[in-house]
């Protein structure tokens, strides 16, 4: 039987904030005991890939109290639950069965006589047969000619997340022979974004993805009227050309306005849903179905591994247990997410979404207020841009900025070049892992303004290449870090109020519904 904590509450939060300051990350980063650390702070995780902290603030005390943390708030116990169809979502009384669309970990969830499983996998399947019958040429336009863009409009978890995993692979899926269709995507309600779209690929033969679960969000409607006008004045019936991934009872699903409907339900959340029809249609179409397969395959290996409460074994478990040393017992406000890989130049804005809007709560599970810090501010960008944007602050600010780096040793694309002794790939590998040791060890100088005091934690998660197995990885591993971290601080991970009182203001401007500084706001802009 579990039972729902503050964190506050836990014998273990009282030794965590006690073990502050113990560590000098200078002296066990520099020398032989930054090497011996390197080998001996590695936690292996799903496809190959590997989880580094040896640079982060931590020992073996430290890693003892964490895992007391772990058995004390039942961390995979409500894991288990979780993935066993318990209502996980309080706010909104909902199951959480995102991990549904990638394998069966537990007992089959049934709800009002559904196998929620067998409902996601045909609606995979479903979204596979479509795209092989477009890339036959079973299913075209009009003009009997296939379709060779497919852009999908939605906004938040309808954009980010399939936006990022398509962006992940596309280099990879080219010099794979992958590429099927180049995707594009809409999610913008600033009519700028869908006229960029619509000037740079050929409308007639595109196919529209709509992708609102309620088939009333508002920027994805005013998106699809924009591109149903522009199929007008191209002369093609819109209706051929569009796809709807919504919930089976929302206004979308039986419309004759759509070519094709893909369901998904309430109990996948939109940040979570790039395992279900809102990724698979796009992702199928662009790459073909094999290779979404292969993200769902890597995704469900690292499920597997965080079913483990050993956390020297579960690299998410660990992870998620270190950021909450890091936000609660150090006191550090942000995480930076710096992958060296650029083809991940959109990973840090979806995982910006996965966490901030998954544990930005101020109050418990059960409406009450906390009374400690919870999510970390989370920002990122790729690799060597980032060392020349914002490393400065991270480096020589007033504030710690703990870091998580991701690379790889081999490229994408196939394409290299040797300058100066050492090829492109060698020269990123080179920062990264140099970053890591400048960021752990600094450097003395008697100029105060080129001295760097170290003792900036971070991690690395490394592997061969980025390919759909290692990126389906890479996915879960995040979800299941921000979800074990939603267990600690006792919030609820899964719902999003936050986001729904801009919405309704924003529906009263429209409406002419205003006074005070709303309508004086409106007025700037002639509303």
């Amino acid at each position: 039987m579990v039972s729902w904590k503050n964190f506050d509450t836990l014998a273990s939060y009282n030794k965590l904030m006690a073990l502050k300051g113990r560590i000098n990350l200078v002296e066990v980063m520099s020398g032989e005991n930054g090497a011996k650390r390197v080998a001996k702070y590695n936690v292996p995780m799903a496809c190959g890939l590997k989880y580094n902290y040896a640079a982060k603030l931590v020992d073996d005390e430290v890693l003892s109290v964490l895992q007391e943390l772990a058995d004390e708030a039942q961390l995979t116990e409500k894991y288990r639950e979780l993935y066993n169809g318990a209502v996980i979502n309080t706010g909104e009384k909902r199951l959480v069965l995102h991990q549904l669309c990638r394998s069966q970990l537990g007992e089959d969830v049934m709800h009002n006589g559904v196998n929620k499983r067998e409902f996601y996998v045909s609606q995979q399947k479903k979204a596979a047969d479509f795209a092989n019958k477009v890339h036959a040429g079973e299913i075209t336009n009009d003009k009997g000619e296939t379709f060779t863009t497919v852009v999908q409009i939605g906004i938040g978890g309808s954009d980010l997340g399939p936006r990022a995993l398509y962006l992940a692979l596309e280099n990879w899926a080219k010099q794979n022979g992958k590429q099927k269709m180049e995707a594009r995507f809409i999610s913008n309600v600033d009519p700028d974004d869908a006229a960029a779209v619509l000037k740079s690929i050929d409308v007639s033969r595109a196919l529209f993805i709509v992708v609102s679960k309620s088939g009333t969000t508002l920027e994805t409607l005013t998106n699809e009227s924009f591109v149903r006008d522009a199929l007008k004045n191209a002369g093609v019936d819109p209706s051929k050309h569009m796809l709807a991934v919504t919930s089976e009872t929302s206004p979308l699903a039986k419309s004759a306005d759509f070519l094709e409907a893909f369901f998904m339900d309430d109990f996948i959340g939109g940040r979570y849903s790039s395992s279900s029809c809102v990724g698979s249609v796009v992702l199928s179409l662009a790459f073909g179905p094999e290779v979404f397969a292969a993200i769902m395959d890597g995704a469900a290996e690292s499920d597997k591994l965080a079913k483990d409460p050993d956390i020297k074994k579960n690299a998410a478990l660990l992870d998620a247990l270190i950021g909450v040393y890091e936000r609660n017992a150090l006191g550090y406000l942000c995480t930076a997410v710096l992958p060296y890989s650029q083809a991940l130049n959109r990973f840090p804005a979806h995982l910006q979404q996965l966490d901030m809007e998954s544990n930005g709560k101020s109050v418990n599970r059960f409406g009450e207020p906390v009374n400690y810090s919870t999510g970390p501010v989370i920002f990122g960008e790729p690799g060597t841009n980032g060392q020349h944007s914002f490393y400065q602050l991270l480096h020589q600010g007033t504030d710690i900025v703990p870091m998580q780096f991701v690379g790889f040793k081999e490229n994408q694309a196939g394409m290299d070049v040797v300058i100066q002794g050492s090829t492109s790939q060698k020269k990123l590998c080179a920062n990264v892992v140099a970053q890591i040791m400048a960021f752990a060890c600094g450097k003395d100088d008697e100029n105060p303004n080129k001295a760097f005091a170290g003792g900036r934690p971070s991690s690395i998660i490394a592997g061969e290449q980025l390919t759909p197995y290692s990126l389906g990885a890479l996915l879960a591993h995040f979800e299941n870090k921000v979800m074990f971290q939603g267990f600690i601080w006792n919030v609820n991970s899964f719902d999003q109020e936050g986001v729904q009182l801009g919405k309704l203001l924003a529906k009263r401007v429209l409406a002419h519904d205003t006074d005070g500084a709303l309508k004086a706001y409106a007025e700037m802009f002639e509303i």
